[in-house]
């Protein structure tokens, strides 16, 4: 299996699930203070949208991966 092959399997992979989950959200540490012996972070849940145009592009892009990808011309 060459490299846009396998290039196209994660996009279709990466296409369909950002159609079924539509986001997926992160925790990242934005403060952290140190008071002596106390300690303090603030984390924050971001939320980052799927675009459903960028789950059909990544489908459509790693299907003409997987059918032309291969060929040599």
């Amino acid at each position: 299996m060459n490299a846009a092959k396998l290039a196209g399997i994660v996009l279709i992979v990466a296409g369909t699930l950002g159609l079924v989950y539509g986001s997926f959200s992160y925790t990242k540490e934005t403060h952290e203070a140190k008071l002596g012996p106390l300690q303090f972070s603030v984390q924050e849940k971001e939320t980052v949208n799927v675009p459903i145009w960028a789950g059909v592009g990544a489908i459509v892009i790693g299907g003409l991966l997987l059918v032309f990808g291969g060929k040599k011309g």
